[in-house]
């Protein structure tokens, strides 16, 4: 199905049928996740959140996905294109945002976390609008790639809320603290080339060529070792993630123990009730 303008990537099946968003994957280790709300600049609702959490899940358990493409689907009806406006202000209630039962939740944390950890490569592919909750989403994504059209900003102050997790601390990250307290203080807007200049982009393309361009990036990225792509996005991860992000980088490296003899030495041993036997693996330099 074709989600984006121009050139597609035909290739695309659809994984499971949500109501706020679309789950493709292609044959070759590529998933595709869109926010489908263009009426309301894609911005999202609870419901939106939960089922990103269940794709990208269902992504996180598939050994054959390596990237995923999350980007918005688009136009709406004056034909603007938008990834993401961050949260629907019509439901925010007084703790959260409102939930078909009423319950009002801010669930889009666990999302970003979801992204932040999940053991594969996310590309935010931003066709237009990522503002707000939007703008935090692609900043969450390993790689971003922006259309010519793209406009980025913050606008948290001025409906009264704001990010102060990843949104703000990762973002000084990427653009350096004096950028970052721009972005939040003033809620400007910034144009893709902009965004590019400061860092929070990696590249920029044409609208048309939007899709097609993150496909390439993906194929690339598949034809290197899933393993140390992991550990790669874990150890940066944890340069900013604290203990927590220790705690990921040490469980894929205990993984990796496990599979040597060395690993499996000390399981056996413990098995068949005996002394285990080190004396084949050295003390390496």
């Amino acid at each position: 199905m074709k989600i984006l303008p121009g050139k597609t990537y035909s290739n695309w099946t659809e994984w499971k049928s949500y109501e706020d968003i679309l789950f493709h994957k292609s044959g070759d280790g590529i998933a595709r996740i869109a926010i489908n709300r263009p009426e309301k600049r894609n911005a999202f609702r609870p419901k939106t959140v939960c089922e990103m959490l269940d794709a990208f899940n269902l992504v996180r358990n598939d050994e054959k996905i390596g990237v995923v493409l999350l980007t918005g689907a688009g136009p709406d009806k004056k034909g603007v294109f938008s990834f993401c406006s961050g949260g629907d202000q019509s439901i925010r209630g007084q703790n959260g945002y409102e939930d078909d039962e009423g319950n009002q939740r801010l669930n889009v944390l666990e999302l970003q976390r979801l992204i932040r950890t999940l053991p594969k490569v996310v590309i935010a592919l931003v066709p237009g609008f990522a503002i707000g909750g939007g703008q935090v989403l692609q900043l969450i994504c390993d790689l971003s790639i922006a259309s010519e059209n793209a406009i980025f900003g913050q606008t948290g102050p001025r409906v009264g809320s704001f990010d102060a997790g990843f949104g703000s601390s990762y973002l000084a990250r990427l653009v350096g603290q004096r950028k970052a307290r721009e972005i939040w203080f003033l809620c400007r807007k910034y144009n893709s080339k902009e965004a590019l200049e400061m860092g929070l982009v990696n590249a920029i393309t044409k609208i048309e060529e939007l899709e097609a361009e993150g496909v390439i990036w993906a194929r690339e990225i598949l034809r290197n070792s899933p393993t140390a792509i992991r550990i790669l996005k874990a150890s940066f991860n944890a340069e900013c993630d604290g203990i927590a992000g220790i705690q990921e980088l040490s469980g894929y490296t205990t993984q990796l123990f496990y599979s040597t003899d060395e690993a499996k030495e000390g399981r056996d041993a413990f098995l068949e009730k005996r002394p285990p036997d080190f004396s084949d693996y050295g003390w390496t330099p």
